[in-house]
């Protein structure tokens, strides 16, 4: 495929942001918004498909993504494996990007003994305003990942924390509280920037419904989670929330939080068009298409159907980001890739086409 499309955008006038935040406002834009990522697998694989090492800064994608880790976030300590800034211990011998944690770091008898990293490490948001500088065009989307459920139990153990939930409550909402005042203080320092949303990142779901009961989610989660949306829109900014899984129950509660945008948006745990009809006036959905089934099992045909499916049904009336339902895993067929990228960038082009067809 061509190119040329995303490269031309900023001469001729179209700005990306601008068409986000259209569909943010639940507007339909002229030209659906996109957001395309991989793995670290899946990157050098498209990259030996298209013969071009550099082919991802050409997609034309509309978020411009960045992090809130320090400088040195993460030591490879042994082939393999890393040490994160919590002190956690991830194996990455089999999945490069994300990894298992290792152990654990926090004994629920004595939270208040572990010292987390400076929230104020100005190295965390050093690259901000460079970033915004070279990409005014794009919409700015921070992303404060591991936030708060994920951080709890990978710094104190999945099994002890869901055990504690029940049984020692009161440690739960003790190391949780721990969290979420690191948290405040590096949303603090993201909203003193020129950004435009945060994303949170707390996985919630499994692929038939969620962790824990929404009774204990609302108990634990919600109150911290709201706190956390409120610091982030009271400096003008958006919410995004990256959280897997089979959510649905939880929508109304997210809502209520102030979550603007949800991301994955997985075809295989939800039904999209039912869940844009029912909460699609307040809430932004980001992904959607099948990383599970129609990338590495479907056809390039079938790919550019759900594609156009998708942005006809969700993106109506805005509200919609289209975008892989995560980071395109190593097992996606390169062709159905690159058949996702042609058509989530066909009505991209067609604007450009309209607009190099004014004249001057």
């Amino acid at each position: 495929m061509s190119f040329a499309n995303a490269r031309a955008t900023s001469s001729i006038g179209i700005n990306r942001r601008d068409c986000v935040l259209r569909a943010l406002a639940h507007q339909e834009p002229a030209w659906q918004p996109y957001h395309v990522q991989f793995t670290q697998t899946m990157r050098k694989r498209m990259a030996e498909f298209y013969g071009d090492r550099d082919f991802e800064s050409k997609i034309g994608n509309f978020l411009l993504v960045r992090n809130t880790k320090p400088a040195n976030a993460e030591v490879e300590v042994k082939p393999g494996f890393w040490r994160d800034q919590f002190g956690i211990l991830w194996d990455r011998t089999v999945d490069r990007d994300i990894g298992v944690p290792v152990g654990a770091l926090i004994d629920l008898e004595r939270i208040d003994d572990y010292r987390f990293p400076d929230p104020d490490d100005p190295s965390r948001y050093a690259g901000y305003a460079q970033a915004r500088r070279e990409h005014p065009d794009l919409f700015f989307v921070v992303n404060h990942s591991k936030t708060l459920f994920e951080i709890s139990w990978m710094l104190a153990g999945m099994s002890e924390v869901l055990m504690a939930l029940v049984a020692e409550p009161e440690k739960v909402h003790r190391l949780m509280d721990r969290v979420m005042e690191f948290n405040l203080r590096v949303l603090d320092n993201v909203c003193r920037q020129d950004v435009d949303a945060v994303m949170f990142g707390d996985d919630y779901g499994t692929q038939k419904g969620l962790i824990m009961s929404p009774a204990c989610w609302r108990e634990f989660i919600k109150p911290r989670l709201g706190a956390m949306c409120r610091r982030v829109k009271a400096a003008g900014k958006f919410v995004f929330l990256h959280s897997c899984g089979n959510v649905r129950g939880l929508l109304p509660d997210l809502i209520e939080c102030g979550v603007d945008v949800l991301n994955p948006f997985q075809p295989e745990v939800m039904d999209l068009a039912d869940v844009k009809r029912e909460f699609g006036d307040r809430l932004t959905f980001y992904g959607g298409i099948s990383t599970q089934r129609t990338l590495p099992l479907g056809t390039p045909e079938q790919t550019r159907e759900e594609v156009r499916r998708l942005s006809s049904v969700i993106g109506r009336g805005g509200g919609y980001i289209v975008a892989p339902a995560h980071a395109i895993p190593a097992d996606a067929r390169p062709e159905n890739v690159a058949a996702m990228i042609e058509s989530v960038s066909e009505n991209y082009a067609l604007a450009l086409s309209s607009l190099r067809e004014r004249p001057i």
